[in-house]
């Protein structure tokens, strides 16, 4: 499983980061090229279109982070974990469930989110 905490680490600092190429740089090294990404607000397929959607949650939710939800559970190549969305040291303003899925190369090919409080 640690093989997981690692590739959900660099997917929540993607989600994080501001600077648009190292985005972009980080989101080719995870992510497969035909990604398809779906939560409640929005559905994607394509390195492009994520980094598009990522670039629209930063604008719409300047100045919050996502850090680590406590839960993640892992086997083969899927995963299971939360996250929360907000501003550092204060209560999270969104607190999220993701499924995400691997391919033979280890880069994430699908995630399933789920919003539990926002």
């Amino acid at each position: 499983m640690s093989d997981f905490d690692t590739t959900i680490q660099r997917y929540l600092a993607i989600w994080n980061e501001t600077d648009p190429q190292a985005r972009r740089a980080g989101i080719d090294d995870v992510f497969a090229e035909d990604v398809r990404y779906s939560d409640p607000i929005a559905t994607v397929e394509g390195r492009d279109a994520l980094h598009a959607l990522i670039g629209e949650v930063h604008q719409r939710f300047a100045g919050l982070i996502f850090t680590p939800g406590g839960l993640l559970d892992a086997h083969h190549d899927q995963a299971r974990f939360t996250w929360h969305l907000g501003r550092p040291g204060e209560e999270p303003l969104v607190i999220g469930f993701d499924v995400a899925e691997r391919d033979a190369t280890g880069r994430i090919r699908l995630v399933l989110g789920f919003f539990d409080k926002a």
